[in-house]
């Protein structure tokens, strides 16, 4: 019995053990609304015939990129929750508008094509609150200014300086005015786990901006 109870017992701490080690991908991002998205994805069969040096961004996984975490262990989600939840509350919805295309690190050149994001001092407050409480949970600070910014796709590394140029003539001469607006009513923790057909995103938590 007692080397039944020392063996059940070993069982359960290393599956314990196994479950606080347990790393997932994750990132902070603003959800955005399907028919901002089928826009999008509007704007992506316009391009996409023209170039075969791009992977595209499937529409419904479109989304404005606070911050990304990175391998983060499981057993750290609850305190992440918790400051979202908290720095969230300080902030009252509003809304974002969406369009213009553009390219990083410019459209001559481009690498990363995206669509621009018009907002409120509100969306960088937000974004830079989140990433200073972040920061007291050992998360390092962005870097770089906040440049919000929707990826539509991401030009291949083996895209030869031809195709990259007929590229940029496609980008210059493709006009995408007001795609509409989406309100920002929450700030979402998702998941992101790499598959051979693409990333899938789970919604692991959702901390709604104060009510009022």
């Amino acid at each position: 019995m007692r080397e039944r109870f020392f063996i059940d017992s070993l069982f359960k701490s290393l599956y314990t053990d196994s479950q606080i080690m347990e790393m997932i991908r994750s990132f902070i991002a603003v959800e955005l609304t399907t028919p901002i998205q089928s826009a999008m994805g509007r704007v992506i069969k316009q391009l996409s015939p023209a170039t075969n040096v791009v992977r595209w961004v499937p529409p419904q996984n479109i989304h404005l990129t606070f911050k990304f975490l990175g391998d983060i262990e499981l057993s750290g989600v609850a305190k992440l929750q918790d400051s979202i939840k908290k720095e969230c509350r300080q902030y009252l919805p509003f809304e974002i508008h969406i369009g213009t295309l553009g390219a990083f690190p410019n459209s001559r050149q481009p690498r990363v094509i995206w669509i621009g994001v018009q907002a409120p001092p509100d969306l960088a407050a937000l974004q830079k609150g989140i990433d200073s409480a972040l920061s007291t949970l050992g998360y390092p600070v962005e870097g770089r200014p906040f440049s919000p910014h929707l990826t539509l796709g991401r030009v291949s590394q083996h895209a030869s300086r031809e195709e990259v140029i007929t590229l940029a003539s496609l980008i210059a001469r493709t006009t995408v005015g007001d795609l509409g607006a989406s309100r920002v009513e929450a700030v979402t923790l998702f998941r992101s786990d790499l598959r051979p057909t693409g990333s899938i995103y789970t919604a692991l938590y959702k901390a709604n901006l104060s009510s009022g």
